[in-house]
């Protein structure tokens, strides 16, 4: 009898153990008895991710999946965080360290979050702009990008810094003179009024409003053309009006005509 029984312990071992390993079976199933996620499944949990990738034109909502991106679910998964190198190499602008610090959200990565003090970074996607500064210097290029894009993308009126050259002067106005990125380096159209001149320029101003000569009926960029400063000679439009004795012995127009906003005949 004594046999018997210690026969029969091992035995309800044994069994309790088969019956472990068939829970823990059905309760932490293998790889292969896993269920496959499919796109559909990602909303029913992640729906504030799904709403931010619907709402934007972002390459993350036309070119790829969740699934690409999310190749795998937790908590078996180990690939669920993906790195943006994988998707982002080649261009300078992915080398660079901490990509979330102002691609704060990677399902609207468009949507930039500029929080540092940063031009570097700028530069490395905006080199025509960063170009201009540097071959034609002001205070501008001494300040940081984000001094003036708080936001990305966003176009700062000029005016938020500057005071207008004369009363009524929009931002469209101060750009037909001075580009934003080398505001020293002023090209004009020859229709810009003169007000916009004679707000820098008085002398010339008082002259050409007391003036009988035609000179008064023209725009400063008439003569002025192309970039300032520019000063013409007279020639470009009155050629050698006098005999080439008298052009030879007075070759300047203005020894005998004093200043060319208020000629004397």
């Amino acid at each position: 009898m004594r046999g018997r029984k210690g026969a029969g312990v091992p035995l309800l071992v044994a069994v309790a153990l088969v019956f472990a390993l068939i829970y823990i079976g059905r309760a932490r199933p293998g790889a292969a008895e896993r269920p496959r996620l499919e796109l559909a499944d990602c909303i029913k949990c992640h729906q504030k991710e799904s709403a931010t990738i619907a709402g934007n034109e972002s390459r993350h909502k036309t070119a790829v999946t969740c699934l690409d991106c999310h190749r795998e679910h937790g908590p078996w998964g180990r690939d669920i965080i993906p790195p943006c190198t994988r998707c982002h190499q080649g261009r300078s602008h992915f080398k660079l360290a901490n990509c979330l610090n102002c691609h704060s959200d990677p399902h609207n990565p468009l949507e930039l979050v500029l929080a540092d003090v940063i031009t570097a970074p700028c530069l490395t996607c905006h080199q025509e702009q960063g170009k201009e500064f540097e071959e034609f210097p002001s205070r501008h290029s001494q300040q940081a990008c984000t001094f003036c894009h708080e936001k990305h993308g966003q176009i700062p009126q000029c005016l938020q810094c500057h005071e207008p050259h004369t009363y009524g002067q929009t931002m469209a106005d101060c750009l037909g003179c001075h580009p934003a990125h080398r505001p020293l380096r002023i090209f004009y159209k020859m229709s810009t009024p003169r007000r916009f001149c004679v707000a820098c320029h008085p002398e010339p101003g008082k002259m050409l409003r007391k003036t009988k000569i035609k000179h008064r009926k023209f725009t400063c960029a008439y003569c002025h053309r192309g970039g300032h400063p520019s000063r013409p000679g007279c020639w470009v439009c009155h050629g050698k009006p006098h005999a080439p004795k008298m052009h030879r012995d007075f070759p300047l127009c203005l020894d005998c005509h004093m200043d060319n906003h208020n000629v004397v005949k």
